[in-house]
């Protein structure tokens, strides 16, 4: 059986858009004689479609979609995903289409509850797994969770006689994930002594990326075809030639930088934006930022503005000068000195009494972020905010200020993999001056300022944040693992109390397996502490 891997970048609620990518890839499939087209989770919808599934409307628009993609499917099968309506129900569901007519309807058994997934909230469980018989061969269908699960239903599938399982898939990206499914399906594949078909969603969707690196692998447990990464892809495999793939995923470095490429790309074009403006400090966070726009959306679409005070060094001004040269941006200048000092003038009187602190180095924050929404409201400009994972999980930011704007780039990104990310850019091309790889990170909001005069080092922030945030240890356990108390708690208590900032933060690529936002849900009026 010859097979399409129609790997997609679909768009949320653009019902026409997708359906319309689906027919004209049907057709091509068609045209290059494959016996069947596989689509991913929700393609015809866009995944996550969140409450819009809540909306008849929206429901009746994805029914009527699923109806034109139907009639196109003329002398081949398709299995894709869409948003059933059965018995007043709503089901995650599949639908194995045979010459222009809708052969089986799947729905799906395992609906994630957990992490970013939501879909209990929307969705009704299927009942029993699916077999169809076409060409010959029985074919197992499911959804995604489906496969992840010990006892899923592609086991009794495979009882019945199943010896092809087609799983579609809108699984989100996170370090690493790409070889934990190849791992996955390998050992299902060998198990059941099935051919398994994992096809992936491409594509960033608001916080969400999805990598693709959609895959076959055979009754033997090995890999014989891929789609790649963060791209689209129609896919020909056949199976009886049986061939094994001489494939290699990304490196990290690699794959989190193209995920966040993707992300941007995505988050900015399809939300209609033209242009996105970046404030360069001179320091590797707005760097990276600047540097993965450009990437993402070409040196003419990004903008760059410095904005000194009287605490910017010069070197902080040629190192962002340079870096806008290299990367071929736009640069302003937009001095604050005397902006800084009329709002000092202004509050003076009202702050009689009380010793300069964190007050007037916020003013600079927030003038600076001032100044960017007002070129983001005169010339229609997104604005990218550059803050890192590390300052965004201690607070160690300014609301209104730095923490201003509407796609957070590096918002999962730790302040340690900021810098493994620049030195891997910079092989590529350099880019980012090694002044600012090496320059000792500074908010200059004050003389000689640094940023470990408030945080520790970020070599040891970054693991004990990541153990305590991303992989949920306790107190006690971090300490016990060899980190000092007196650091570990510390970090913990500035995490706790950060919350309120956070939940003002704009969205940003989740690349982590627990990212702020829908993988963490604190209360901010909490009085628990450990």
């Amino acid at each position: 059986m010859k097979i399409a891997l129609g790997q997609i970048n679909p768009i949320v609620g653009d019902l026409k858009y997708n359906s319309a990518k689906i027919i004209d890839l049907i057709e091509e499939a068609r045209h290059e004689k494959a016996d069947l087209v596989v689509f991913p989770e929700l393609c015809v919808t866009g995944y996550p479609p969140e409450d819009l599934v809540l909306k008849p409307k929206f429901i009746a628009e994805n029914l009527a979609a699923v109806e034109r993609i139907v009639k196109a499917s003329k002398n081949i099968a398709v299995y894709l995903g869409f948003v059933n309506l059965a018995k007043d129900h709503l089901y995650n569901a599949g639908a194995f289409i045979v010459d222009g007519k809708v052969k089986e309807v799947y729905h799906k058994m395992n609906l994630p509850n957990y992490a970013v997934f939501d879909e209990k909230r929307y969705f009704k469980e299927g009942e029993k797994g699916s077999v169809v018989n076409y060409k010959g061969t029985k074919i197992g269908l499911g959804i995604c969770e489906d496969v992840w699960v010990e006892h899923g239903p592609y086991q009794a599938e495979v009882k019945s006689g199943a010896r092809l399982i087609l799983n579609i898939n809108a699984s989100p990206y996170h370090i690493g994930k790409v070889k934990e499914r190849e791992a996955m399906l390998k050992a299902r594949a060998k198990q059941n002594k099935a051919y398994f078909v994992y096809v992936n969603l491409v594509g960033g969707q608001d916080e969400l990326i999805f990598d693709g690196g959609s895959m076959v692998i055979d009754p033997k447990g090995n890999l014989i075809a891929a789609c790649g990464q963060y791209r689209e892809e129609l896919l020909f495999v056949d199976l009886e030639k049986d061939q094994l793939a001489d494939w290699r995923w990304l490196d990290e470095p690699a794959e989190v930088y193209q995920a966040l490429v993707l992300c941007v790309k995505d988050y900015v074009v399809k939300n209609g934006f033209n242009d996105v403006l970046i404030g360069v400090s001179g320091g590797i966070d707005s760097a990276l930022t600047l540097a993965v726009a450009v990437d993402a959306l070409g040196q003419e679409r990004v903008h760059a503005v410095f904005m000194p005070s009287q605490y910017s060094a010069e070197q902080s001004f040629r190192d962002a000068k340079q870096v806008a040269e290299n990367l071929g941006v736009e640069f302003a200048v937009i001095p604050i000195n005397d902006l800084f000092t009329r709002y000092l003038e202004t509050l003076t009187p009202h702050f009689k009494g009380k010793p300069a602190n964190t007050a007037e180095e916020n003013l600079q924050a927030r003038i600076r972020g001032s100044c960017l929404m007002a070129l983001s409201n005169k010339f229609g400009w997104l604005v990218l905010s550059t803050g890192n994972k590390s300052e965004l999980s201690t607070g160690y930011c300014t609301l209104y200020g730095d923490m201003v704007g509407g796609f957070g780039v590096l918002k999962d990104v730790p302040k340690t993999l900021v810098y493994r990310l620049a030195v891997w850019r910079n092989v590529k091309k350099s880019v980012i001056p090694e002044s600012i790889i090496k320059r000792p990170p500074t908010a200059e909001l004050k003389p000689d300022q640094t940023d470990q005069d408030v945080l520790p080092p970020y070599a040891l922030l970054d693991p004990i944040m990541r153990a305590y945030v991303e992989e949920n240890k306790s107190i006690r356990e971090i300490i016990e693992s060899g980190y000092e108390a007196k650091t570990v708690e510390k970090i913990a208590a500035m995490i706790d109390n950060s919350e309120y900032k956070r939940r003002q933060a704009p969205p940003g690529p989740r690349i982590s397996a627990r990212a702020f936002g829908k993988d963490w849900r604190l209360p901010i009026t909490n009085r628990f502490k450990e």
